[in-house]
């Protein structure tokens, strides 16, 4: 085991003296409070080490020990509504072992749970060969979430014993005849979070994951296994979407990672997600939720680890075959971590100071995300969406870190401060925002939804393009200068954003809306602008079209029970062309 001794102390930056031995990534623990940290540097037997805790106190000469592992997560039962800091310290087990609100430095806690017994159900048996990735038993984790206990990279071999029963996660539940000899096999194992986990195969993002949010589903889906950013200024609503998301997107597992935002961010987390019920089961949303809680107030340095500890958590549950969401909030944050620990190394600064390889680090972080056939000859099916926050100073998303971002990321939900103030939520601005994965997704909507999913979104997304130009000429001569034909758009486009982009989360009804309701709200605002156009060129008055009493009950039509709205959609339908009949009639009289 490599020892050396603290040469220089500079905030989280430790240089030590005589680490030879020890290599790149190694875990070490620092002075004789063993404080946790990373050689993230290494010039011959002198290494530069991220340390994960206050470093205030230390001085030259005090021992520093390399653990020769690199820096790790434990995988395996009692993950699931775990809250953790960045490095996967579980918060609650140092508060008992602290008798503290507050972190103290040094203290080292399992980050799952040595004594607690889990019921195990074998599902091999002896005699059958295994390889890394099968599944040889169960754990019913929580009420919702079946872990299964799967055979580590790197043990190909024959079992020769398990059993049933009740274990912790460090004892022996089966033994693996190999090439090397015998293999001990826990409910655990241990995975370096700089190393994505190893997939049979990468399947293209043809399926969307929907989330039930009609600006996102409609306008801007995002892949199952795809990678999205939601770049916005301070109180955007940022927070608030990703919290959304974690609710009603169709995912099994969410993992929630608050990379450095304040303390009252990740409080809103700590005591909404378990009074949440996860409409799916009807259990607390923390039965099927890992969060990490890493704020501002904790070593900067952990910011940085926290991005790698949560995806790696999330790569787990996908190799099971779940569906993983996962959201880091912010990005920003976890960048300016990196930033501070390459000034601390005297590295060439690229952009305002950020790091040269800043673009290849989130594009690291966010090529994990994926649809994948997981190892194993059971080929399961399973995947990791992952959405990230970003936080441009100002909103002002010229700055590098959204830069960098959007050169990696598909889609592109980009929050404005504008709408957020006008009470629009989602604050998603519809002619900023963007989604790469709409082309692989038609065939999907329109076989899986509705024939004329695509071509109907597409005439919307036109209407409200022609409000943005008709606006300029709005705001120069006014709303009396347009045409009828032109005062037509611009209601039908009102209409999109108040009946159809306009949702309300707080609503039991509308918080959350199924594709097919979404497709019937479509439907519904584009035959009023198709009926008004026939109706105009039949001579009835724009005045009264637009004062037609059928448009209440559209704009009202998102507050309908999803079991109503087959049989509400025809009636509205119906009630419409009748109004557009009796309003022509009116005219020709």
């Amino acid at each position: 085991m490599s020892t050396g001794t603290i040469l220089k102390v500079a905030g989280p930056l430790v240089i030590a003296n005589g680490m030879r031995d020890a290599n790149m990534y190694d875990v070490v623990r620092v002075s004789s409070q063993r404080l946790i940290g990373e050689i993230i540097e290494m010039h011959g037997d002198q290494a530069s080490i991220q340390v994960y805790e206050e470093t205030q106190g230390l001085g030259p000469g005090e021992p520093v020990e390399s653990m020769e592992v690199p820096l790790s997560v434990e995988l395996g039962p009692g993950l699931i509504s775990s809250i953790y800091d960045g490095i996967q310290r579980p918060l609650n087990k140092i508060m008992e072992a602290t008798n503290s609100n507050l972190l103290s430095r040094g203290v080292e806690v399992a980050a799952l749970d040595r004594d607690k017994k889990w019921e195990f159900a074998a599902t091999a048996k002896a005699g059958d060969e295994v390889e890394p990735g099968d599944v040889i038993g169960t754990v019913q984790e929580t009420p919702v979430v079946v872990q299964k206990i799967m055979v580590p990279y790197g043990v190909k071999g024959k079992i020769k014993s398990i059993a049933s029963g009740s274990y912790t996660v460090t004892e022996t539940v089966a033994v693996v005849e190999t090439e090397k000899g015998e293999e001990k096999l826990s409910l655990m194992q241990r995975w370096p979070v700089r190393r994505g986990r190893p997939y049979a195969k990468k399947l293209p993002p043809d399926m969307p994951l929907v989330t039930g949010q009609r600006v996102i589903d409609t306008f801007f889906p995002i892949a199952k296994g795809g990678v999205a950013a939601i770049p916005g200024p301070f109180g955007s609503g940022k927070t608030v979407t990703q919290h959304q998301l974690a609710k009603w997107a169709e995912a099994d597992i969410v993992v929630y990672i608050g990379c450095g935002e304040r303390g009252n961010e990740m409080t809103d987390v700590l005591n909404e997600f378990p009074e949440l019920k996860d409409p799916r089961t009807g259990e607390s949303l923390m039965q099927r939720t890992v969060l990490i809680a890493n704020t501002s107030d904790m070593p900067v340095a952990a910011r940085e680890a926290s991005i790698y500890t949560g995806i790696t958590m999330a790569e787990y549950f996908r190799d099971m075959g779940y569906s993983v969401a996962l959201m880091a909030d912010s990005t920003s944050r976890w960048a300016e971590a990196l930033r501070e620990m390459s000034g601390r190394l005297e590295e060439m600064p690229g952009e305002e100071g950020y790091p040269a390889y800043l673009g290849s680090r989130l594009a690291q972080f966010y090529e994990r995300a994926g649809r994948v056939i997981s190892l194993g000859k059971e080929g399961r099916e399973g995947q990791l969406s992952a959405i990230g926050a970003v936080s441009p100073p100002g909103g002002d998303i010229s700055e590098p870190v959204s830069q960098a971002t959007l050169r990696i990321v598909k889609v592109f939900w980009g929050l404005d401060a504008s709408l957020a103030y006008q009470r629009h939520f989602p604050a998603i601005n519809w002619l900023t925002s963007y989604s790469l994965y709409l082309d692989d997704m038609e065939n999907w909507f329109n076989s899986h939804v509705k024939e004329d999913w695509m071509p109907t979104r597409q005439k919307l997304m036109s209407l409200l393009q022609d409000e943005a130009s008709l606006n300029e000429i709005v705001k120069m001569v006014g709303m009396d200068a347009l045409s009828p034909q032109d005062r037509l758009k611009m209601e039908a486009a009102r209409s999109i954003r108040e009946d159809f982009l306009h949702q309300n989360s707080f609503d039991e009804i509308d918080t959350y809306t199924s594709l097919n309701k979404q497709y019937c709200m479509m439907k519904l605002v584009y035959a009023f602008y198709e009926g008004g156009v026939k109706a105009l060129a039949s001579g009835a008055s724009i005045n009264a079209i637009v004062g037609m009493e059928t448009r209440e009950r559209i704009g009202r039509f998102k507050y309908t029970p999803e079991q109503q709205v087959d049989e509400e959609y025809e009636k509205v339908l119906r009630e419409l062309a009748q109004e557009f009949a009796d309003v022509t009639a009116r005219e020709e009289e």
